[in-house]
């Protein structure tokens, strides 16, 4: 089926109490395996392309093979920017098709992260596509970050309301514990923290970095208002250690093929678990949304043709 935009999606996870799980799309053997769990699960899915998957593939390759993995797809896709690092970026990513963006200003000047955001909210508006956007910092496992640096740079949610009133923002990325790249689930998030925010601001609430987040945590900040999870260095750790055993089994084997259906079939298992553990699993039926109201259930094929 066509891509479909993110905002009726997270919307009908806000209101039916799930979250749909971003999964970064890295190469096409990812993208199989992400779309087949989607498929199997009756789940819908957010494929997104990050400004790395865009420097190793192509903005052309990337964005291409999410969109006939989609056309192939009977569940609702959104291809979404991961982390956009500028207002072009945004654009050139409109322009390539894609029904979701995101602009990461959380390291500029506040003001300024509003200025740009409020900027790119104007113009994909106009052509009816959601923005996500992130307040606070969720920090990179590798800057060797303490607990201390982590609580720093978390979400304050009165200026949360601010951005979101002076922003028109569809969905707002909060840093409550998590941090980008961890190689183990170790972190527990600030569920006090989220609903602070909660109570200040009404629309969905993306959950970055959940690669490192104990999943009970993240089942627990699903009812208050998290609606899209970023999952990507457990499909990455999925996918290479994969790779790995399927050599160590052939290691004279000189057909990829035979090694990268095994890391496709890891992604997959991954992807499958996440969404049963989301609730977006069983969510798309022959009406709609599972577990959202009625009024949403029309809503979620609205194909961007």
């Amino acid at each position: 089926m066509p891509l479909v935009t993110s905002k009726e999606m997270l919307q009908a996870a806000l209101e039916g109490h799930f979250a749909v799980g971003a999964f970064n799309a890295n190469n096409m053997e990812q993208i199989q395996g992400i779309i087949d769990a989607a498929v199997e699960e009756r789940s819908p899915v957010i494929l997104q392309v990050s400004q790395g998957a865009i420097d190793y593939a192509g903005l052309g390759y990337a964005s291409a093979m999410v969109k006939v993995a989609a056309q192939e797809a009977d569940v609702p896709v959104v291809l979404h920017l991961d982390h956009g690092g500028s207002y072009v970026q945004n654009v050139v990513c409109l322009r390539a098709g894609f029904t979701s963006l995101m602009f990461d200003g959380s390291k500029l000047p506040y003001e300024e992260n509003v200025r740009i955001t409020k900027q790119i909210v104007e113009l994909a508006g106009a052509v009816g596509i959601p923005v996500e956007a992130e307040l606070g910092k969720v920090l990179q496992s590798r800057d060797s970050v303490s607990e201390d640096d982590v609580r720093a740079a978390m979400t304050d949610p009165l200026q949360a309301r601010d951005f979101v009133e002076k922003t028109g923002i569809s969905s707002l990325a909060v840093a409550i514990g998590s941090v980008h790249a961890m190689q183990a689930a170790e972190a527990e998030l600030d569920i006090e923290r989220l609903k602070e925010i909660r109570a200040q601001i009404d629309i969905p609430m993306v959950l970055h970095g959940s690669s490192g987040v104990k999943e009970e945590s993240e089942v627990e900040a699903i009812q208050h208002g998290i609606c899209k999870i970023n999952v990507a260095t457990m499909l990455n750790q999925a996918f290479v250690g994969a790779l790995i055993q399927a050599y160590k089994d052939a290691p004279d084997n000189v057909d990829p093929r035979k090694w990268l259906v095994r890391s496709r079939d890891a992604v997959k298992e991954v992807v499958r678990h996440k969404m049963r553990l989301f609730g977006s699993s069983g969510q798309i039926t022959a009406s709609g949304y599972a577990s959202a109201p009625k009024s949403f259930r029309s809503a979620q094929l609205g194909h961007l043709e």
